[in-house]
């Protein structure tokens, strides 16, 4: 069919045709700073929400009202199943603790292991469930691990 033909409301309908933004199967896991990040995100989407119905017309912005809805049922649902952890300090890499590793090539690097909401591996914090972390998780400082197929050693731990 020539584009021509095509009705404007047509590309919108499919424009707010938006899938859900998926849930992880993980438990949500989340430090008090992660768990401030989310209600943040709820209240925004609660916000955009109500933008989106204020505006009156919602057929002439579905696409707008789509996206508002999406991120609301995606943080809605991320706060009703956020599990806050405390950590205490005990000498081992945990959740919500930082960790320092030195690669075989002599590199050091720390991480802080977090939610998954709240990793920013640019940043330095990666996911509990990430592959770095669950190697990690439950180690001491001189313990070694294996990360990405390289030997590391765990040189402090926070």
């Amino acid at each position: 069919m020539s584009v021509a033909f095509t009705r404007e409301e047509d590309l919108e309908a499919t424009a707010a045709d938006l899938p859900d933004r998926p849930i992880s199967p993980h438990p949500n896991l989340v430090t008090p700073a992660g768990l401030a990040r989310i209600e943040a995100s709820l209240a925004e989407a609660r916000a955009a929400y109500a933008a989106a119905q204020a505006k009156g017309d919602i057929e002439a912005d579905r696409t707008a009202m789509a996206r508002a809805t999406r991120d609301l049922r995606y943080w809605s649902a991320r706060r009703a199943t956020a599990q806050l952890v405390e950590t205490v300090p005990d000498g081992r890499v945990r959740f919500g603790g930082s960790v320092t590793i030195e690669r075989e090539d002599g590199r050091a690097q720390t991480w802080r292991i977090v939610g998954e909401d709240e990793a920013d591996p640019a940043a330095g914090s990666v996911s509990h469930v990430s592959p770095l972390a669950v190697a990690l998780t439950g180690k001491s400082v001189g313990d070694e691990a294996v990360v990405a197929g390289q030997t590391v050693e765990i040189t402090a731990v926070d």
